[in-house]
């Protein structure tokens, strides 16, 4: 059982790899071709995933950079948090896999998913006004469902710090 898990632990720590180079390379795609817009301004008709920003960079580019921080904003956010998966996946030890850096890592999780919802939220309010405010204006919005998975690593970075000191009154006790 144990050699399973941790093959199955490795294979995890390779899709979070994954997942993390993806979301830098997502980000920073959103990140280029904001900066190429603002050379070339009718590259905007056709900008990341094909949407249509023309008619917002010449509404406003304030809302246009606004818009783009936010949407570049969360692919950020979730990579950040692949790279604490990363080192949750490279850290926890089977024979001992309570400790309190363990479950500090995966408490910064719960947060920076907290933090992911809150910039989704914020931009997808944000896009649902630039939409009615502006005709011809193409933008998607994000899934917005980071709140529950949130509160599931939260409870687990509990239960670990729970784990932490039982496995210390444990020690002290022998």
């Amino acid at each position: 059982m144990s050699k399973r898990t941790e093959i199955i632990l490795k294979i995890l720590n390779v899709f979070a790899w994954f997942a993390f180079i993806g979301l830098m390379v997502q980000a920073g795609a959103l990140l280029f071709s904001y900066c190429y817009t603002l050379i070339k301004p009718e590259v905007a008709k056709d900008f990341y995933e094909h949407q249509n920003l023309y008619p917002l960079k010449q509404f406003s580019l304030f809302h246009y950079s606004t818009s783009i921080v936010l949407r570049a904003g969360i692919p950020i956010l979730e990579s950040y948090t692949a790279y604490l998966i990363i080192k949750v996946l490279s850290k926890i030890k089977l024979s001992s896999p309570f400790t309190m850096e363990v479950a500090g890592i995966l408490e910064k999780i719960s947060y920076f998913i907290l933090a992911t919802w809150i910039v989704a939220i914020v931009y997808n309010s944000h896009a649902s006004w630039l939409i009615k405010e502006i005709p011809g204006v193409a933008l998607t919005k994000v899934s917005g469902d980071f709140i529950f998975i949130a509160g599931v690593v939260f409870v687990f970075a509990q239960i670990f710090k729970k784990g932490v000191e039982i496995q210390t009154e444990n020690d002290l006790t022998v």
